[in-house]
């Protein structure tokens, strides 16, 4: 089996792979915690696989993907000590398949590579990964599946933290999308300003991407708060919630042999992407 690990800055995703069957057999989503030691990272490990009836000692490989440089060290160390393994960091140096025409290729995160590889193996390219996480990062693929740039926002999270925590008379409410842009109350009020404005941001920004590729490129949501917005647009074409874990199965299949640009199996026992008609 092959454990894949994607590390963002508020969330840790991770995905259980078959290599025999080529199959994603499980996910899950935990907290990041940057002082988080190799046996804790071992003790959160275990019962995970427990509960889905795996043995950590059948994974045979792992690739990890970070943007938090401590996470990796510990990560690293219990790969080695526990698993009996190297892990595959995700970098620029790896035979990704794909190009990234930025001006400092080095400054991509790696998330960003694995959603690259993942968006154009199934949807093809030009195409548009809006990822939310700690930050909103929109991720512009060519028609050749090159990474060519894209815009990084504040995340909807820490928006909502910053207007709870800078204004003295308001305060954290459930991040959902109202039906409605008029509040009648202070919760209301902050739903329709923080989701429906989020919306508007996320909106203007497809348009301006689509407009400068010259095509109205599928765009394709994933990440912590994709669902919340995954049917809020007619111009989101798809909510695909594994998207970055199944890209770093694909640059890791790539780089030790796997056919390049392999088709995408989609797996009967997880969700499969929502499509969205416009």
């Amino acid at each position: 089996m092959l454990l894949a690990i994607d590390v963002g800055n508020t969330n840790t995703v991770i995905g259980l792979y078959d290599l025999a069957g080529d199959r994603r057999v499980a996910s899950w989503r935990v907290a990041t915690r940057a002082d988080r030691m190799p046996d804790e990272w071992f003790a959160l490990l275990a019962p995970l696989f427990a509960v889905e009836g795996r043995d950590p000692k059948a994974v045979r490989a792992v690739i990890v993907s970070s943007g938090v440089p401590s996470v990796t060290l510990w990560l690293g160390q219990m790969v080695r000590q526990r698993l009996g393994l190297e892990p595959m960091v995700v970098a620029i140096d790896l035979d990704l398949g794909f190009r990234v025409r930025t001006d400092n290729p080095r400054e991509v995160g790696a998330d960003r590579l694995a959603n690259t590889a993942a968006a154009f193996a199934r949807y093809g390219g030009p195409a548009v990964v809006v990822d939310f996480g700690t930050a909103t990062n929109f991720d512009v693929i060519s028609a050749e599946g090159d990474f060519i740039g894209g815009a990084i926002a504040p995340g909807l999270a820490i928006s909502a933290e910053a207007l709870a925590g800078r204004a003295a008379q308001l305060f954290t409410v459930a991040l959902a999308m109202p039906t409605k842009a008029i509040g009648t109350n202070t919760v209301t009020n902050m739903q329709a300003g923080l989701a429906l404005g989020y919306l508007g941001l996320l909106e203007g920004m497809i348009t301006r991407i689509r407009r400068e590729l010259g095509v109205e490129a599928p765009v394709i949501v994933t990440g912590g708060q994709g669902e919340l917005f995954a049917h809020a647009s007619p111009l989101i074409t798809h909510y695909d919630p594994d998207l970055t874990l199944d890209g770093l199965h694909l640059i890791y299949r790539r780089v030790t042999g796997g056919t390049k640009r392999p088709p995408f199996p989609l797996d009967p026992g997880i969700p499969s992407p929502s499509p969205r008609s416009g």
